[in-house]
């Protein structure tokens, strides 16, 4: 048995052997201009089955290693030609060629509209230095990339090259980023080199491939990059389903009524996280706990997501983090975009986005949505709707100016109305809306927002810049939940003026300002009113400190004027240390301050019998409570790392938060009441997080993440898990992408049990257990791009079909004191399937 076996080892030794000699290297002339040309054509020959591939932007040469079995050289250039690149043997069709980016059209030889001219072209080399002075640079090398023909910059940094225009010309110089320039006439060439830690060179676009979602090396904060590929990944239909993908961010529904969505991050509320559209705090107060669903996926461009405390520049409120949101510009966005939406729920959805460049400098953007929804659901049989039936329309129009002596002008105005009817199947809003037939919610809300920003860098120093945003913003929402009677008008406005500079050299950097704030707020809750104005100017000062090409440091401190609370300090800081240039570790540490909105941020639990009571007001302003005050401390650990080829990274969080002082929502006292008072003790979020990113084969991307909370408050009680929040929490997402341009998304997570709200002192039958069952939840999209401008797309969320069993307690009657639908841990809906259509124009 031993000989068989060793007898069977020698020929698969052998074998592999054999496959290894038949491995054949050759190379190839391929035109192309730039590093998204570079990275074309290499994923295009390695998607035809090359075992390697390398194309070098000077020499314009493709290096490959193949096969002969498996692929031919033929097949290779075949395919690179399809994809837009002329190469030895094979022409890219027409079409193809005009479609590719700006920056990828090479220079060709049968190319009628760009005849050969034999031109000379001179310029100049510079070095920009910390100081931002300006030094020639001798010995670099310039080169064109449609000739052999290359010139060594002369001692004061000149360079003459002789070459068929239009063309593409290298810039390379040991120390700094290599890069292209399109060049299409014989103007005098300025070009500027910057460090490639700090910059690229000037007038040059650079592509590459990030993942669809990455944490920068060059970001000293720890901030999660989330583009447009990530938010593909499922429907994404508003903001709140922007995070399904996402291990560091808990999506749950506020209750069992109403069908919103919420946010936690390191394991505290949405209202913890400091929500911002292109840093202007356009999501908070009143429209914290309806806000995200005001945001449609196909407005938004990216998503910063920073763990921690953030920059003081953005305001006092970040406590467990920073969601910035980078909705879609005029100028750089689709001219036409359309996405459809329907779900088996009965939600039908269109997006229509169009932007148009008026002139060198103007161009405008109008971005629309509407949902409506008419179908009514009730799968558990419990007579409540599982969803709310409604509509939604919103609207924004953008304005951008941009000129070439450093004006930047953005104007930006929003309009938004959003209607939703919930609660007991037979409920007629007409017939039905004060009596106690049937239990019906109501909500009618509005929103108008104007905002402005006006940007100027200085020309000599790209260094020195100056900006002011401005905003004024309108919310009011009138609602009803059963016999409860709600209504709530928050005004706005916002005014941030920052100034960036030098302290000598770029080693020391800073930004400083000035902003304003005032939030009028009129509630009504019942016959009750609650009125506040808060009015807040502050100034602030960030300094940022490279002390090596390893360590660098911000260190930033607020301080602003509560026309109430007095004088609010706020001091932050981060640190990052590179152990290599993969290697990175991130720390930060500060405060955040914040007024809790008691009403807005529980308004789940309005669908229940519950009575409010705010326990010993220390005031008559506002709710009578004291301000919220935290301590954020935080590491991050990112090693990225190359295995088999294909890159990974491996990330380790750990956060703590602590509070001073917190508004407690206290729905343990009894089950019949939800209390309000201040902290009397001990409240701490604790989290560590885990995550792997790896290829694990071409273009079948993993991410895999574990996370453990332990989140505490000081109640009446005692020192008690905060409700509705698991401990623990795995979570996988494969993505995988085809040569044929179809894509496959799969995400499954797994959730310990949480803590549920006590109700033993009910009556038996209209109690809960004290805790939650673990469970599974899993979803998955596939979508098909048939050309540049059509794509379809195909779903489901909740595949397992898990729900809450018991959602809530006393449905049969909705108006006896025991009514509670605000006691939700789990999925609400059952297995939901969708599908959706986008068109583009690029």
């Amino acid at each position: 048995m031993n000989h068989k076996y060793l007898f069977i080892v020698f020929l698969l030794i052998t074998k592999i052997g054999l496959a290894q000699k038949n491995i054949k290297t050759a190379t190839f002339k391929v035109l192309g201009a730039c590093e998204m040309c570079k990275e074309r054509i290499e994923s295009t020959v390695l998607d035809h089955k090359a075992k390697t591939a390398k194309w070098d932007a000077i020499s314009q040469i493709l290096t490959v290693s193949y096969d002969p079995a498996k692929t031919t050289d033929e097949k290779l250039l075949k395919a690179v030609s399809e994809a837009g690149h002329d190469n030895e043997r094979f022409k890219a069709p027409d079409a193809v060629y005009q479609a590719l980016p700006a920056c990828c059209h090479y220079h060709r030889d049968t190319d009628s509209a760009a005849p050969k001219q034999k031109q000379l072209i001179t310029g100049v080399v510079l070095e920009e230095t910390a100081k931002g002075k300006i030094n020639p640079i001798a010995s670099a090398t310039v080169k064109s990339l449609h000739s052999n023909q290359y010139f060594v910059t002369d001692s004061t940094g000149v360079f003459r090259l002789e070459t068929d225009l239009p063309t593409h010309i290298a810039i390379s110089y040991v120390g700094f980023q290599s890069d292209t320039i399109s060049v299409k006439n014989q103007e005098m060439l300025t070009i500027i080199l910057k460090n490639s830690s700090t910059g690229d060179l000037k007038e040059v676009i650079i592509s590459s491939r990030n993942p669809s979602t990455f944490v920068s090396t060059m970001s000293i904060l720890n901030t999660l990059n989330m583009g447009a590929k990530e938010l593909t990944k499922a429907a994404c239909c508003n903001l709140s389903e922007s995070f399904e993908t996402s291990p560091s961010v808990d999506v749950s529904y506020s209750d069992a009524v109403t069908g919103v969505k919420q946010i936690q991050l390191l394991g505290l509320s949405g209202n913890y996280t400091q929500l911002l559209t292109e840093n202007v705090p356009e999501i908070r107060g009143l429209t914290a706990h309806y806000g995200l669903t005001y945001i449609p996926g196909p407005w938004i461009e990216g998503i910063q997501l920073t763990k921690g405390t953030g920059s003081v520049v953005n305001g006092y409120e970040s406590i467990a983090g920073q969601i910035n949101v980078e909705e879609k510009k005029p100028d750089n966005s689709e001219q036409l975009l359309v996405n459809t939406y329907v779900n088996s729920m009965g939600r039908l959805e269109a997006n229509i986005n169009t932007a148009q460049k008026l002139n060198d400098k103007w161009s405008t953007a109008l971005l629309t949505h509407g949902n409506y929804s008419n179908k009514k659901i009730d799968h558990n049989m419990d007579g409540f709707k599982d969803l709310p039936t409604g509509s939604q329309w919103n609207v924004i129009n953008r304005w951008k100016y941009m000129d070439n002596n450093g004006w930047i002008v953005q104007l930006a105005l929003k309009a938004l109305n959003d209607q939703r009817y919930a609660g007991q199947m037979d409920f007629d809003r007409n017939s039905n809306r004060y009596g106690t037939d049937y239990y019906g919610v109501g909500i009618d809300a509005q929103q108008y927002e104007f905002t402005g920003k006006v940007g100027y860098v200085f020309p000599q120093h790209k260094y020195k810049s100056l900006g002011l945003i401005l905003s004024a913003n309108q919310y009011t929402n009138n609602a009803y939940y059963g016999l409860t009677e709600y209504s709530g008008k928050q005004k706005q406005l916002y005014g941030n003026l920052i100034y960036q500079s030098i302290i000598g050299t770029t080693d020391h950097k800073f930004r400083t300002g000035l902003s304003f704030s005032n939030d009028n707020y009129n509630e009504r809750l019942n016959q009750r009113l609650f009125k506040r104005n808060e009015i807040v100017p502050g100034a602030f000062f960030e300094y940022t400190y490279t002390a090596s090409e390893k360590l660098t440091a911000i260190a930033g401190l607020r301080l602003d004027h509560h026309n109430q609370y007095g004088l609010i300090t706020t001091p932050r800081v981060h640190v990052k240390y590179d152990f290599t240039p993969k290697t990175n570790l991130r720390l930060s540490g500060g405060s955040g301050f914040r007024v809790s909105n008691i009403f807005a941020e529980n308004i789940g639990v309005f669908v229940s019998a519950r009575q409010y009571e705010i326990q010993h007001p220390g005031s008559t302003y506002g709710y009578g409570l004291d301000p919220e005050k935290a301590w954020n401390y935080g590491l991050n650990f990112i090693h990225q790392f190359n295995l088999g080829n294909r890159k990974g990274s491996i990330a380790l969080d750990a956060y703590q938060t602590r509070f001073r002082n917190q508004t407690v929502a206290d729905l343990d006292a009894d089950p019949q009441a939800i209390l309000f008072y201040n902290l009397n003790g001990k409240s701490v979020s604790s989290s560590i997080q885990a995550e792997l990113n790896y290829e694990l084969l071409r273009k079948l991307e993993l991410r895999m993440a574990y996370r453990w909370l332990e989140v505490q408050t000081q109640y009446h009680q005692g020192l008690l898990d905060k409700p509705f929040t698991a401990k623990h929490r795995a979570f996988v997402n494969l993505a995988y992408e085809t040569r044929s341009k179809w894509k496959f998304d799969y995400t499954t997570q797994w959730l310990s049990g949480k803590r549920i709200p006590g109700t033993a002192s009910n009556p038996v039958g209209k109690q809960m257990d004290a805790w939650s069952p673990a469970f599974f939840q899993m979803a998955a999209q596939v979508s098909k791009q048939f050309s540049k401008q059509w794509e379809v797309y195909v779903g489901g969320e909740n595949l397992t079909n898990y729900v809450q069993e018991y959602r809530i307690i006393d449905a049969q009657t909705p108006f006896s004191p025991y009514f509670d639908g605000s006691l939700i841990w789990g999925p609400v809906t059952g297995r939901m399937v969708y599908a959706g259509m986008r068109f583009r124009i690029p």
